[in-house]
């Protein structure tokens, strides 16, 4: 005969737990947000496309002048009448300086499009993971702050200027004090910036004044 379970003046053997080694290995932290991504590049497809295009004129020119040269053919007229300028101008003369001066500028403007990321328009936002990145436009931005501008008391139009480094807000206060009108704007449209989540948040300019008289 079997002794009933949880009888009195009985204890009971606590099962044992075994631990394991995974037990032991720590949970992995959270991955910490990633810094701020630098600017978006732009593709640049229309300068691309126009150096590319020229290019290829010129070579099938010059492919075609050969192989005509090859054939026992006449030389090209505007390739003797370049060669004979190219002999008979000295280098002081003005067609060649402007020449020069030309292909000078469309090389550097080459060289500062290949230098510079362009997409001024775009604001890189914070990386909250190292594989994603995004932007914001600055005319949405400046919705944003509008918007949030408009909800003060006392504020009757406002205009906003975003821009990489600033953004200038100029408002309209038909009533209240301009200062109290300021010092919420100041605070309101603070809060709105780093709610925006931008890598490099713009610094606030905020200017108010009363309606214009009309007439």
């Amino acid at each position: 005969m079997s002794e009933p379970l949880g009888s009195e003046g009985t204890t009971r053997r606590l099962p044992v737990l075994e631990k394991t080694a995974e037990d032991d290995v720590p949970a992995p932290p959270e991955p910490a947000p990633a810094p701020g991504s630098g600017r978006f590049w732009s593709a640049r497809r229309v300068p691309a496309a126009v150096v590319a295009l020229l290019l290829a004129a010129l070579a099938g020119v010059l492919l075609y002048d050969i192989a005509a040269v090859r054939a026992d053919r006449p030389v090209l007229r505007v390739r003797r009448e370049l060669a004979r300028q190219l002999a008979e101008r000295p280098l002081d003369d003005v067609w060649v300086l402007v020449g020069a001066g030309v292909a000078a500028a469309l090389g550097l403007w080459l060289i500062l499009l290949a230098v510079t990321p362009g997409l001024r328009a775009v604001l890189p936002m914070r990386r909250p993971h190292p594989d994603v990145r995004a932007a914001l436009h600055r005319d949405a931005a400046g919705l944003v702050l509008r918007d949030r501008a408009m909800e003060v008391a006392g504020v009757q139009s406002v205009h906003v200027r975003a821009g990489r480094r600033r953004a200038d807000v100029r408002a309209v206060s038909h009533f209240r004090d301009l200062d109290d009108v300021r010092t919420d704007l100041d605070a309101v449209l603070g809060d709105a910036v780093r709610g925006l989540g931008l890598a490099r948040p713009p610094a606030l300019s905020v200017r108010v004044r009363r309606p214009g008289r009309k007439g």
